[in-house]
């Protein structure tokens, strides 16, 4: 059976968008995101689902430094609709509840029941490690915000369903591969890559003109520092359209010409959650 390796421990979010999008495989997690990027490169796994942004906490900064280094393709995108549950121990009620463990970015979508119910938020390092942790530990008065797959894999109760602070909380994942795999013109398609701009008055206004001109839409750009400098900003760029369009061609055409360097992570199938909004 071939494999698809995410961060994190049994029962992740990672995990269960891993059994919800390519069930023909099996998920295998990793204890880093580095981890599964070197899973995919070695062969030991064919695939790796990273998250790369969420609707309510934002980006997962991690992983844009490690796209341009990190020599994967990626081949596909995929929407999660998350829903946290409030998971304790057996016997365990939401009145119990002083403390409540999990990733940053999960806390930062339950704040607003957090608040509500007088709980603490308590830092883990991901969802399903904290799960673990409460089954563990037996403490009726420490909860964990997670998935109903990690109450299922640790043998908690879930305390409170849907806890989250906006319906619309969704996590858009990337799919990576060690070889490309793009589609052909016909399939509606994003195009993702990272360039690093030329230290030069206006570079990066004008370098983007020329998505603006060709009419193509833009629907990500991350700025970082590299290199220690803060002379000089690497992007990287999300633009409906494939590599291979003529639009394309001459908006990087154009970007290339104020650009020291300009990297193509991959272009894929658009998920149907994008394509809905168009």
């Amino acid at each position: 059976m071939k494999k698809i390796v995410y961060q994190g421990e049994p029962g992740a979010y990672s995990h269960l968008a891993c059994s919800q999008f390519y069930p023909e495989y099996e998920p295998v997690p990793c204890v880093s995101f580095a981890k599964a990027f070197e899973a995919v490169r070695s062969g030991v796994a064919k695939l790796a689902m990273i998250p790369v942004e969420n609707t309510v906490a934002g980006r997962v900064s991690d992983i844009y430094h490690l796209l341009p280094e990190g020599r994967l393709h990626i081949v596909g995108e995929r929407y999660l609709p998350v829903h946290h549950q409030l998971l304790g121990v057996k016997d365990a009620a939401l009145s119990d509840i002083k403390a409540a463990r999990s990733h940053h970015m999960a806390l930062g979508q339950v704040r607003k029941f957090l608040t509500a119910n007088e709980i603490d938020a308590v830092v883990d390092v991901d969802t399903a490690g904290a799960a673990r942790k409460i089954s563990e530990s037996g403490d009726k008065t420490v909860a964990a915000v997670a998935s109903t797959l990690a109450a299922k894999t640790y043998g908690l109760d879930i305390l409170a369903e849907n806890i989250e602070d906006a319906d619309h909380n969704t996590t858009r994942f990337i799919v990576l591969a060690d070889q490309p795999s793009v589609p052909t013109q016909d399939v509606p398609s994003v195009s993702s890559f990272v360039f690093h701009v030329r230290s030069v008055p206006s570079a990066l206004y004008k370098a983007l003109g020329g998505f603006a001109s060709n009419g193509l839409n833009m629907t990500k750009l991350e700025s970082y520092m590299v290199g220690g400098s803060f002379k000089a900003a690497q992007f990287y760029a999300d633009v409906e359209g494939h590599i291979d369009s003529s639009e394309m061609k001459n908006a990087l055409e154009e970007l290339a010409f104020f650009s020291e360097s300009i990297t193509h992570l991959g272009t894929y199938p658009m998920d149907e959650v994008r394509l809905a909004q168009l």
